[in-house]
């Protein structure tokens, strides 16, 4: 059972992630506004995105080191003020220049903020509690890609594209406040040496990666520039793999991945978290582009992806407690794949009432199962490896969604190759990235039926007569 402390903390966490996400997504809404402010091209402002991207995926996997070597609360705190701080400088920013090399600062603060904040909730919680913490942290996280097309169209229409930014001063100053007063000081280690061909290989590969997602979601002057980054981000991150395979304090301990519950959740989550955050890229384009809806329909059209993840949230731990994590995530993989491959069948003349249940359904099943991912990550991990799984899942995480836009970007000029439509194309997209959801699923068929179980908790089974305070709980006959 959660005490108030663990509950606040996991509360505060969740807003951390919700900024970070937030800021990930709602500037691609101001792009001509800010262009028109800053001198540039709306193309250029694409810049502003990736980079703020790639800051996260190259300086996450340091999470781990930089917690160990100075303690997670001076961390945490330091991360909080230098992406508020960012924030200011952001929308202070009177050139490209100047955006770009604060959404960096931005972009720092947010590597270390989240998975930090994860560390410090998951560190002494009891298994049991796992999945209600992670039911906190996890929603306000998928609430912000959908909220951020809506409030973006709201603030650069009615306001000015400074307030996307400004917005996040009082919201950091709160979390810095309550995280001061909340957050207690934990012992500090010596950690090991930091791993510089660590460092130097991954970030190499995860920063090509990333860039590479970028390339091919904004660039249409052919795969040569793509395909090149993406060859250097193969090789560098095959290097690094060997080399943290190989090495005896690796940078990210992929030897983590031994543990057959937290593998299934970076290889099946990162998949689904790429289909999860393609939607909220493809429908916005879909409503506005081939409906001809205004952005203020068409944000609070995909709001009802929201609807499903608050509907189905207050569920989650007790369907996970019931039923397990095999049969939700094939029933969330599933879900999803359904949810989107049936957006292939939506035209303008569809009733809104069918729309709107189609994205809340699709809402519903993301929210499922991306808490079951997130919370049968570290089911089953020792306490001792948990600091190495954390810093490796946020990283996965990141990188998958980092990459769900060049996704539906693919998805959706394959479907122009095939059909000369754009109604036509978008259909053929979203079968194919439901067809792509298939692929956690059949990883999600491939765990044992009991995978899991040691953060569920159930209900004691009566005592059997004559054997009177024998009952136990079906968790604790597991262990």
């Amino acid at each position: 059972m959660l005490d108030t402390r663990q509950r606040t903390t996991a509360l505060l966490v969740a807003g951390c992630f919700f900024m970070e996400m937030l800021d990930g997504t709602i500037v691609a809404t101001a792009a001509p506004r800010m262009a028109a402010s800053l001198d540039t091209t709306p193309t250029s402002v694409g810049l502003v995105v990736t980079v703020y991207l790639l800051t996260l995926a190259v300086l996450i996997p340091l999470s781990g080191w930089l917690t160990a070597r100075y303690g997670a609360r001076r961390i945490f705190l330091t991360a909080i003020v230098l992406f508020t701080l960012a924030s200011a400088g952001c929308a202070a920013s009177g050139s490209l220049g100047m955006l770009v090399a604060m959404r960096v600062l931005q972009g720092a603060g947010g590597a270390l903020m989240v998975p930090v904040g994860r560390l410090l909730v998951l560190a002494g919680a009891a298994r049991t509690d796992i999945p209600k913490i992670m039911a906190y942290i996890v929603w306000p996280g998928l609430m912000a890609p959908v909220v951020a097309p809506l409030l973006g169209g709201v603030l650069t229409t009615y306001a000015s594209w400074h307030w996307m930014f400004l917005v996040n001063l009082p919201l950091g100053a709160a979390a810095f406040v309550v995280a001061r007063r909340l957050v207690a000081a934990g012992p500090t280690a010596t950690p090991p040496p930091l791993d510089i061909p660590g460092v130097l290989l991954s970030c190499t590969g995860l920063a090509a990666l990333t860039w590479a997602a970028h390339l091919v979601a904004e660039t249409d002057s052919g795969w040569e520039a793509p395909a090149g980054v993406g060859a250097l981000a193969v090789l560098a991150l095959g290097a690094a793999g060997r080399h943290l395979l190989r090495t005896a304090h690796p940078l990210v301990n992929l030897r983590t991945l031994d543990v057959t519950t937290f593998r299934a959740a970076v290889n099946g989550g990162s998949l689904f978290w790429i289909v999860v955050g393609s939607m909220p890229f493809l429908l916005p384009l879909l409503f506005q582009e081939v409906f001809g809806w205004s952005a203020v329909k068409s944000g609070a059209v995909v709001l009802f992806v929201f609807v499903g993840n608050i509907g189905i949230k207050p569920a989650t731990t007790p369907l996970i407690n019931r039923f397990g994590f095999r049969p939700l995530l094939l029933v969330a993989t599933v879900g999803l794949a359904v949810a989107v491959a049936g957006c292939a069948l939506l035209t303008a003349s569809t009733p809104l009432a069918v729309t709107a249940a189609l994205v809340t359904l699709g809402g519903a099943a993301r929210s499922l199962g991306l808490t079951c991912y997130s919370t049968i990550a570290f089911s089953e991990v020792a306490p001792e490896r948990l600091r190495d799984a954390n810093a490796l899942s946020a990283t996965a995480n990141q990188l998958a969604a980092g990459l769900a836009v060049a996704v539906a970007t693919i998805a959706l000029r394959l479907g122009g190759a095939l059909q000369d439509t754009p109604p036509h194309a978008y259909a053929v997209a979203f079968c194919l990235l439901g067809a792509f959801c298939l692929l956690p699923a059949l990883g999600a068929l491939r765990l044992r039926s009991g995978a899991g179980d040691a953060v569920r908790t159930r209900r004691a089974e009566p005592a059997l007569p004559g054997r009177a305070g024998v009952a136990v709980s079906d968790s604790r006959k597991s262990e």
